[in-house]
């Protein structure tokens, strides 16, 4: 919008001449604007087991700043997309990007920008949380002050810092999960992957996630998460997708779904008119 009253200004200064020596210019600049990238990318994604179909033409996007939830009972294929994110999987037929890089063929470059968090988070043993959280941020590039001020500032929203000095083998779940979203939140990821968030997190966490998602997304950070919790994909997501054996069956905002699925009703609602099977309610 800038640029278009810059270039009127400009051609009402200049006339004809005016027009003539920048529509050329401006026009280029439009248009590198509409080619670049966008965040996440994900056309006709699938992936099979040897018979068993896990993912079938999963097409999907995320702007920045957005958040997706991806939901779906046991066996939908949510973790699956998810490791197809990571570059951990091998598509059989379509692709991921994040910024143009694909996820698996330029792995590397991807993770630059990533930050995940699995549903059941693991660490080595004898290894204190501190030197964990510094190991993944020398690896990233990061200098040790500015690991220490980032890790410091997220350990401190959690309540963590005194368990940064222990050994994550003695972690409850929870911890393990604190010690995994500092980890992956250390860079400032422009897209963060989140496999079931909020398992082993007691409310006061869960809030306080919440709101950290929150500011992350005011900076432009997306977010996309896997969970069959729907309260929390209501809470936590602005867009929602609902897999059933491998396919996506809906696709949204929640007022979207709401209206076209379920007029004046919930998020259950809509996920159980297009999961359960024809004739089965819910409860």
């Amino acid at each position: 919008m800038g640029g278009s009253l810059l270039f009127m200004a400009w051609s009402r200064a200049l006339g004809r001449v005016g027009e003539l020596l920048f529509l050329p210019w401006l026009n280029r600049v439009f248009a590198m604007e509409e080619s670049r990238p966008g965040l996440l990318r994900i056309p006709d994604l699938s992936k099979s087991f040897r018979e068993l179909c896990a993912l079938d033409s999963l097409t999907l996007s995320l702007e920045e700043g957005e958040s997706l939830a991806l939901l779906g009972p046991n066996g939908a294929g949510k973790t699956t997309a998810l490791r197809l994110l990571m570059g951990e999987l091998v598509p059989d037929r379509g692709e991921a990007r994040v910024f143009g890089h694909d996820c698996f063929r330029e792995h590397a470059e991807v993770m630059r920008y990533v930050g995940y968090v699995p549903d059941d988070p693991l660490f080595l043993d004898r290894i204190l949380g501190w030197e964990l959280i510094h190991f993944a941020g020398s690896m990233r590039g990061m200098e040790e002050g500015e690991i220490q001020k980032r890790a410091g500032a997220l350990a401190e929203r959690w309540d963590f810092l005194d368990a940064l000095d222990q050994d994550p083998a003695g972690y409850s779940r929870g911890m393990r999960r604190k010690l995994a979203l500092i980890l992956a939140l250390l860079h400032e990821p422009a897209l963060l992957l989140l496999d079931e968030p909020t398992i082993g997190l007691d409310p006061i966490a869960t809030k306080v996630l919440q709101e950290v998602l929150e500011e992350e997304r005011r900076r432009g950070m997306g977010v996309f998460l896997s969970t069959q919790l729907l309260e929390r994909a209501e809470r936590m997501a602005d867009r929602v997708a609902i897999l059933v054996e491998g396919k996506l069956v809906a696709s949204g905002t929640l007022e979207e779904l709401k209206s076209q699925l379920a007029p004046g009703g919930s998020l259950e609602e809509v996920f159980f008119k297009v999961v359960a099977p024809q004739g089965v309610q819910e409860g």
